[in-house]
């Protein structure tokens, strides 16, 4: 029973700003002493969350990460005909078990997003509706919040409540930062927009000017599940957590970033992937990248690198995995319903 399912993710993307820092320009790195592209973590959960893929293997089992759940509860009470200030009244009453409220007067969202399960949803929704009828009962985090999840993404992505810390969660999946496996050099695209409406008598300039920054290259990516961690999440629920980890692994290799992309269309999909079902301490494989990689195509060269540096670890460490299963594209070799079939197959680990 394996612990860790291990993810390595090569992707190659043409021209794009898949990942913006605060001056819009992709998000970048040095490493190895040269400069490479970078996308977050948070950028690619953000993705994976949000796709429809993880949405349809999840469907009634994902969370809401909001500060507006008041805002949500004032609806619920309005539509059964419940006054305005009641509504607002229940609100405040229910939503500091989530986070604390903003400062205005009879706000009802919270300073800090709170990532909700569909079960303390539904919970904070019928307590508020007794409360508009006139039922004295105590609302604290007992009351609403669970221990354990019905959501698979609050179970890998975890949670903090910083007034309820008994009820945060540990993160499952931990998501590295995906970086080229190369030297890149950020380009600039002067472009312009032309006024439809500008007759030839008028100057021939543009209506707007405008300058984005982009980048391309082949992208490693490196994530880690604690299947252990995972099955404590969902309280034993070992069918929801290979549904949540298939979902996962094919939204790593089908969903790409979503920055800028009706600019460029940059829609990658893995070009390799290996996962590896162990219980031996997980290991990254961004060393293969320390040292750039160059070479015809990047993408083969890129997945030489990340095997031989496997193999050197593996010759200095013994066996990093019980079990693996790989996709190489370019090799004609795997399949993404073979990963999938690989992941779920995985024996369940003790809750």
């Amino acid at each position: 029973m394996p612990r860790f399912l291990q993810l390595h993710v090569l992707t190659f993307y043409p021209p794009a700003n898949l990942n913006r820092d605060d001056t819009g320009r992709p998000k970048s790195a040095v490493v190895g002493g040269v400069p490479r592209l970078r996308v977050s973590s948070q950028a690619l959960k953000r993705a994976w969350r949000c796709s429809d893929a993880f949405r349809a293997a999840l469907a009634d089992h994902m969370g809401s990460r909001t500060q507006r759940l008041g805002d949500e509860i004032v609806r619920h009470l309005r539509a059964q005909g419940k006054p305005e200030a009641t509504a607002v009244k229940v609100a405040r009453e229910i939503v500091p078990v989530f986070g604390k409220l903003k400062s205005e007067k009879d706000a009802v969202r919270t300073e800090q997003l709170a990532f909700i399960s569909p079960e303390e949803r539904a919970t904070a929704l019928a307590l508020a509706e007794r409360l508009a009828e006139g039922a004295k009962e105590k609302v604290d985090a007992e009351t609403i919040l669970r221990r354990s999840d019905t959501a698979g993404d609050i179970a890998m992505f975890g949670r903090m409540l910083a007034d309820n810390a008994a009820f945060n969660r540990d993160a499952a999946v931990q998501v590295a930062h995906a970086i080229t496996t190369h030297r890149v050099s950020v380009e600039d695209d002067y472009y312009t927009a032309v006024d439809d409406l500008k007759t030839p008598a008028e100057d021939a300039g543009a209506g707007f000017v405008g300058e984005a920054a982009f980048g391309s290259g082949v992208f490693y990516l490196y994530a880690c599940v604690d299947r252990a961690l995972l099955a404590r999440n969902l309280d034993g629920d070992s069918e929801l957590a290979a549904t949540s980890i298939a979902a996962l692994v094919e939204a790593a290799a089908t969903v790409s970033p979503r920055g800028k992309q009706n600019s460029f269309a940059a829609h990658g999909r893995a070009h390799y992937m290996l996962a590896e079902a162990g219980s031996a301490q997980p290991r990254t494989l961004a060393g293969a990248f320390a040292r750039p990689v160059d070479g015809d195509g990047l993408m083969q060269p890129s997945i030489g690198a990340l095997k031989r540096f496997r193999d050197q670890l593996t010759a200095a460490y013994g066996p990093p995995c019980e079990a693996q299963q790989e996709l190489d594209v370019l090799a004609g070799a795997g399949s993404l319903a073979s990963l999938l079939d690989f992941v779920r197959g995985l024996a369940p680990t003790n809750a």
